[in-house]
């Protein structure tokens, strides 16, 4: 995909004071999601900070999503699912369910690494597999 593409994802954003649902925003170069009308934007889901509020970091929450993401083997595309689950506070924890198959298989990772979690859940496919399409690189 070239760093033009955009992909858009709904989700759920969760803290002390309730929840509501968010619309993610990544174009290759940066995320950006609003919440109860602030928008948070940044390199990478562990770095949201809110534009033209002081630069106040997103912290004391979860960000949860889930987006398509097909598995191809033996030249057959199976449909999947992939959950994500980012929790934000004095670190960045991001994890990552791919529902293929019949299974989940999880990835957890420190720091909100998104394509670090993603090259875990490639290493659990069955050998020859592969995801169907490339989720855009965020940090």
């Amino acid at each position: 995909m070239s760093s033009e593409s955009t992909e858009v994802w709904t989700g759920w954003y969760r803290d002390r004071r309730g929840a509501e649902a968010i619309v993610i925003t990544a174009d290759g170069g940066h995320v950006t999601v609003r919440v109860r009308g602030i928008e948070y934007t940044g390199a990478g889901f562990a770095a949201l900070t809110a534009a033209g509020e002081g630069g106040e970091v997103l912290t004391g929450c979860v960000l949860e999503w889930d987006l398509p993401l097909p598995v191809v083997a033996g030249g057959t595309t199976q449909e999947a699912t992939l959950g994500c689950l980012l929790t934000l506070g004095e670190r960045a924890d991001l994890s990552l369910t791919l529902h293929y198959g019949g299974t989940a298989l999880e990835a957890v990772v420190a720091g909100g690494d998104f394509e670090g979690a993603l090259a875990r859940l490639r290493g659990q496919l069955p050998e020859g597999a592969d995801f169907g399409r490339r989720v855009l690189s965020v940090a």
